[in-house]
């Protein structure tokens, strides 16, 4: 991999620069341990610069004219589709999702900077008359202010543009706190976003070793107004305390648990089809993946074994290498975690259809693996999996299903197989969840509000909702 499509420094007001600390952070290998490359290591100094680019070019960016705006992030996804292959590549390095997923990321993340290049223009106000007549309700919607913008590594171009994109259409500006993990994409993401003529201090990015010391320091800068947040619900507990303090305006994309639900009247074809697609995006390694398989008694051991048999086909290999279906886990916890996770669902009657045990070689590699027979009882079916695992539960009624599937603190997303449409749509609005999938296998959308409920978080990314996130609304009482 070229250094050439990513920095490796801090990118603050517009220019490069290393980080206060005199560490940098090694950014790893997971197919095989190898140190890629290092970055800047930021202290709660160079955070504080980063709001000070951010809070002084703020002014200036809200004033700029949305059609304006709209041109940049329309240039902005013209440069990354130039670029898809080279990010793609440099996605699976330092994540290690197989490249034919990182190719998938990058067309995904590009159409968030389409689609909020048109929304940008569509900010309307309201105008009415109070209802005693006393005067007119005059509504518009402004810029909410400098934002802090955290993302996670299991998809570090799209949760980067997903919040970018709406920040900038909406006349804000922001700071980017990527995981170390990977931190390599988010860079070379801002050195697109310079490339498009972002202004400087519009974007500021920005890596640290000591996380919670240069978040921190920022969301108790009062200039700082916003926080949105994708990670773990654990940790989004915590970052809303805090932004308690402040009374900083939150959204949060956090954990989820999800539910795939197989009717007996399902297409068998489509079921299994679409089950590979939400448990094997990413590997399983991504908050939308079918984490839970309820599947109707009388199609259950054949939906089981043709899971099976596609999930055992996969190619475990380095993420980088074209033939690659499944790629490493990002790091040894993960892999841990996983294996603990299905230890435990063997040791409570769970039966090993295909995998169930680590990969080869000196990667982070765990193989697809399908169970069947899973208790309700297994740690499996109350924590988020994050990994190459599908559990599969056996249901008798309609009712049950429901019952099963929203008997969880989660409520992301949920997926619902049957060829009864009635039943189909009467189930979906029954599930606890912010989304549900119908016979698909795939819910993102750009052109979608994503988010959930319960556990899973507030607000949504994506669609008008997401640009709107970024906004306040404005009310001034007129008469004439």
């Amino acid at each position: 991999m070229s250094k050439n499509i990513y920095p490796t420094d801090l990118f603050i007001g517009g220019t490069w620069r290393d980080g206060s600390r005199p560490d940098r952070i090694a950014v790893m290998n997971p197919s095989d341990g190898s140190v890629i490359d290092t970055v800047a290591n930021a202290s709660a100094a160079d955070a504080i610069a980063a709001v000070d680019a951010a809070a002084g070019a703020a002014r200036a960016w809200s004033a700029t004219p949305a059609r304006q705006r709209s041109e940049i992030l329309r240039k902005c996804f013209e440069l990354m589709i130039r670029d898809a292959e080279p990010l793609a590549r440099l996605i699976s390095l330092e994540n290690g999702k197989a490249l034919k997923d990182a190719r998938g990321e990058v067309a995904y993340a590009a159409e968030f900077f389409r689609w909020f290049a048109e929304e940008a223009v569509r900010v309307n106000g309201d105008l009415s008359v109070a209802p005693s007549g006393a005067n007119r309700i005059l509504v518009q919607y402004q810029p909410i202010g400098v934002s802090l913008l955290i993302t996670p590594w299991n998809f570090p171009a799209a949760m980067a543009t997903r919040k970018i994109a709406p920040a900038l259409a909406a006349g804000c500006t922001c700071v980017l706190k990527p995981a170390t993990e990977t931190p390599l994409t988010a860079y070379a993401v801002a050195r697109i976003l310079s490339e498009a003529g972002v202004p400087d201090g519009v974007v500021n990015v920005l890596t640290s070793s000591t996380t919670s010391e240069v978040v921190n320091a920022m969301l108790d800068d009062p200039r700082v107004r916003k926080l949105s947040f994708t990670g773990s619900t654990e940790v989004g507990r915590i970052l809303l305390r805090k932004a308690a303090d402040q009374v900083i305006h939150c959204s949060m994309e956090l954990g989820g648990n999800a539910p795939f639900v197989v009717f007996d009247d399902a297409d068998m074809d489509k079921a299994v089809e679409g089950a590979m697609v939400a448990k094997m995006r990413n590997g399983g390694e991504a908050c939308t993946a079918a984490n839970r398989l309820y599947v109707q008694q009388g199609i259950a051991e054949e939906f089981a074994r043709r899971l099976a048999e596609r999930m055992g086909a996969m190619k475990v290999g380095p993420g980088p290498e074209a033939d690659t279906d499944c790629g490493p886990l990002v790091n040894a916890a993960a892999v841990y975690k996983v294996a603990e996770l299905v230890d435990d669902a063997v040791a409570r009657g769970a039966k090993v259809l295909c995998g169930g045990t680590r990969g080869q070689g000196e990667g982070h590699f765990f193989l697809p693996t399908v169970l069947l027979d899973v208790s309700a009882e297994a740690s499996l079916a109350r924590d988020e999996i994050f990994g190459p695992v599908a559990p599969i539960y056996v249901f008798d009624t309609e009712e049950q299903a429901i019952e099963l599937a929203n008997d969880t603190e989660y409520g992301l997303v949920a997926y619902v197989y049957t060829r009864d449409l009635a039943r189909g749509l009467r189930v979906c609005e029954r599930l606890e969840a912010g989304m549900v999938a119908l016979n698909r296998g795939l819910v993102s959308d750009p052109a979608a509000p994503f988010g959930g409920v319960k556990q899973s978080g507030l607000g949504r990314e994506g669609a008008h909702h997401g640009m709107l996130e970024f906004m306040e609304a404005k009310y001034i009482a007129a008469e004439w």
